[in-house]
């Protein structure tokens, strides 16, 4: 597959032979093929979707086998939570291109007659992705098609906790960008830092609340602005008029899909007494009829990332009583499906985001009891509540803050190019996915075009008291 931009176009970047590109230059690079304007137009980003959608269609074997090398992620799964998703991104981009780039008229105030209004879209610039190792396919590649799809040159930099997927990531965007249009930059510590030196115009960030902080802390030297997808614990809030079998298995499959590791995945559940010991006799069924009676041997279960995490996580097997799992494999970096009981709210699994196979239950007797809990702690990413109480859910809804969540099941939200995905207060900023996307790499321009033929004379001085009584007519 080759490059779809014009080889003879005068502006597109070649690095001299045998000789990378320094990250400095690549920005320069960009911002130099930005500013000769062609990638605003529709027919150039048209091509730069196509292109893309052409890439990963034809190398999605070669991403499923990064995928499975670096998280043990099987085809089914690989295809539903990355590689699908973003496709189904890139056809929403397609099919709605033209009305997202189409000037947008507004209403014009009777003080400012005889007049148009109109809002004019046009990209920011030069554009930094930084995504997470957990999806790191998915997670990089959406937000990338929105920054193409509004016009914008990027610079994408993959986690180097998977260098498998990190190296599909660069040969595929390789074989259809030009490098002053979009590039890969791979590495670890020294890249990042050198990437976030860098002027950019909008840097998106999905990863720990930790490194989104020193992101923020970055780009303030230039002002740049920011959507950081960040995480937190989220919360499972389960009631006594919930299906508790259907609760069981959709509460499974959001927790231990990708091994735990989901940024939206239940970090706790809150279950009433009256059916917490139901719906730990459930989940262990629901686990076992997923996974079999060895888990760690089932072929499409998947691993740790690396042995930090592996340990860390194996740590808080302690914080409580182990109902089912509680095993893991060192040397394959495989935790078992996991649920604690008895769980003290200041234990250690309880004050930080777990991010991996291990779930612990907290009862509580009232839902008051269940919100404050929640409110208590930073605002969520994601929140879950499985009711057939419509009063419960129009209580929880109006008196929680989180980014988004489900009723009656777990973390499909985000899977939809028709809804915006993000987190509020230290969970995140911004929102993207579909038109939000768009938005995010985007800035609106406000017009007002004048007429004229007609000046009305009231804004000018000399002031009078009349000219006054005129202003107090239309501006109220």
């Amino acid at each position: 597959m080759t490059c779809y931009t014009d080889s003879n176009n005068p502006y597109h970047y070649k690095p001299q032979e045998g000789q990378g590109m320094q990250i400095e230059e690549l920005v320069s690079a960009q911002r130099a093929f930005f500013n000769t304007g062609a990638t605003k137009d529709a027919a150039f980003r048209r091509r730069a979707l196509a292109a893309l959608r052409q890439a990963v269609t034809a190398r999605e074997a070669d991403i499923c086998a990064a995928l499975k090398e670096d998280l043990h992620k099987s085809p089914f799964e690989s295809y539903m939570c990355e590689t699908g998703l973003v496709l189904s991104e890139l056809t929403y981009m397609e099919k709605h291109l033209n009305r997202l780039m189409r000037a947008r008229r507004a209403k014009t105030p009777l003080a400012q007659f005889p007049a148009r209004s109109f809002v004019v879209p046009e990209p920011l610039g030069v554009a930094l992705v930084m995504s997470p190792w957990n999806y790191p396919f998915m997670l990089s590649l959406d937000p990338l098609v929105g920054a193409i799809a509004a016009g914008n040159c990027a610079v994408l930099k993959p986690s180097a906790y998977a260098p498998a997927t990190s190296r599909v990531l660069r040969e595929l965007v390789e074989s259809c960008f030009a490098p002053d249009h979009i590039a890969v930059v791979e590495g670890g510590r020294a890249e990042n830092e050198a990437l976030l030196e860098q002027k950019f115009d909008y840097i998106f960030f999905t990863g720990s609340v930790a490194v989104g902080r020193l992101v923020m802390e970055k780009a303030a030297r230039w002002l740049t602005p920011v959507t950081l997808e960040l995480g937190g614990k989220s919360p499972c809030i389960i009631d006594q008029t919930a299906d508790l079998p259907l609760a069981a298995k959709r509460l499974a499959f959001g927790k231990y899909l990708n091994a735990g590791q989901t940024c939206v995945a239940p970090d706790y559940v809150l279950v009433h007494r009256d059916v917490h010991d139901g719906l730990l006799a459930l989940l262990a069924g629901e686990i076992a009829a997923f996974y079999g009676s060895d888990p760690l041997a089932c072929p499409d279960y998947g691993r740790i990332v690396n042995e930090k995490h592996f340990h860390r996580l194996m740590g808080l097997m302690d914080s409580g009583r182990v109902v089912c799992g509680g095993t893991g494999s060192a040397e394959t970096l495989q935790i078992a499906p996991t649920v604690l009981a008895d769980v003290s709210p200041d234990s250690p699994v309880m004050s930080e985001e777990i991010f991996g196979p291990v779930l612990p239950v907290l009862a509580y007797e009232s839902l008051d009891e269940a919100v404050a809990f929640v409110n208590a702690r930073p605002k969520p990413l994601a929140l879950y509540l499985f009711t057939t109480d419509k009063a419960a859910e129009r209580r929880v809804l109006r008196d929680c803050s989180f980014g988004g969540g489900c009723i009656n099941d777990t973390i499909i939200h985000l899977a939809t190019s028709d809804m915006g995905f993000g987190g509020v207060g230290e969970s995140g900023m911004g929102s993207y996915h579909g038109k939000l996307s768009f938005d995010t790499f985007t800035h609106y321009k406000s017009i007002v075009k004048k007429s004229n033929r007609l000046d009305l004379p009231v804004r000018y001085q000399p002031y009078t008291k009349e000219k006054e009584r005129m202003l107090r007519r239309v501006l109220k």
